[in-house]
């Protein structure tokens, strides 16, 4: 788990010299996620997400896994942006709606995600909060 961090915060570091680049970070027991909005020069939005997940104890029927997805997402509001990606084998489309709220983000999957997501990983944030690292 550590190690993930570890690679979580790595990348936070790396994108850090990138204008622009917002990072938003949630560890949830074996899940790391790990969002990025970047925003270019003519105000476009690149969304990216990462997830990482580690089986901890008690979870041994679990898989490790690590995802990630990104693109230009849509600016619905001032708070909300859309990332809408399609599966590169399926017709079918991963829809992350993002949405901000000062030092946090709120991340929702749509039921598509799980074609790109397989069965432990997962980029929905549940509810709960990313919180912004500054």
């Amino acid at each position: 788990m550590k190690r993930i961090a570890y690679a979580a915060l790595g990348l936070l570091f790396a994108g850090a010299a990138q204008a622009g680049a917002e990072h938003y970070l949630r560890t949830a027991g074996s899940h790391v996620q790990h969002l990025k909005i970047v925003t270019q020069k003519n105000g476009d939005k690149i969304v990216s997400m990462d997830v990482d997940f580690e089986p901890g104890e008690g979870e041994k029927d679990a898989h490790a896994c690590s995802v990630d997805i990104s693109g230009e997402a849509k600016k619905v509001s001032d708070t909300e942006l859309v990332l809408r990606k399609q599966s590169e084998s399926e017709r079918r489309y991963c829809t992350l709606n993002v949405t901000l709220q000062g030092d946090a983000a709120t991340v929702k999957q749509s039921e598509d995600c799980s074609y790109f997501l397989g069965h432990f990983c997962k980029f929905d944030s549940e509810g709960d909060t990313l919180k912004k690292v500054r």
